[in-house]
C-alpha cells in the first residue's frame, strides 16, 4: 500500500513561509502515531509521520533542533522553525538514512492515508481507524 499516489517532488513548509522543504522518491511509509507525545506536539488526536530517505529530502531556511526521549525511550531529534514553532521533521536514532517529515506541512495533503497506527494504546475513543489497517499498542521496533 502507498500512502499516496507515486511522486516525483513534493514540497511542503511551515506556517510562516520562512522553512521550505522538497521531498523526491517515494515514500517508505506513512504512519499516524497515536502517542501522548504526538498528541501533545500536534496539538491534536494524533500526529503523522512520513518516512522517505533523508538522501531525498532538502530543506531551505533556517531551522532549530531539539533532542527528546520518544516513549519508546529512543532519542528523536525534532526540527522546528525558529519564527513559527511548525515542526518540520524528525530524525529517530533507530533509522539512520531515514527522516519522518510532519505530513501535514506538504503543501498538497490530497490522498494521504496511513498505513499503519501506532500506540493506539492511547488513541483517543472517538478516533476511528478503518477495518483491515494494521495497528500497534505501542511502538513497534
Amino acid at each position: 500500500m502507498v500512502p499516496w499516489r507515486p511522486m516525483n517532488d513534493r514540497e511542503g513548509g511551515c506556517q510562516c513561509g520562512r522553512v521550505r522543504y522538497r521531498v523526491s522518491g517515494d515514500p517508505l511509509a506513512l504512519v499516524a502515531c497515536h502517542c501522548k507525545e504526538c498528541q501533545r506536539q500536534s496539538g491534536s488526536a494524533f500526529g503523522m509521520s512520513l518516512m522517505v530517505r533523508a538522501s531525498g529530502f532538502t530543506v531551505q531556511g533556517e531551522l532549530k533542533m531539539f533532542e527528546r526521549a520518544a516513549n519508546s525511550g529512543r532519542t528523536l531529534r525534532c526540527f522546528f522553525c525558529p519564527e513559527c514553532g511548525t515542526r518540520i521533521y524528525h530524525e529517530p536514532a533507530y533509522a539512520a538514512g531515514i527522516v519522518n517529515i510532519k505530513a501535514g506541512t506538504l503543501d498538497d495533503t490530497a490522498g494521504l492515508e496511513p498505513q499503519r497506527h501506532t500506540w493506539i494504546d492511547s488513541k483517543q475513543g472517538w478516533v476511528l481507524i478503518p477495518d483491515g489497517t494494521p495497528t500497534n499498542p505501542r511502538q513497534p521496533m
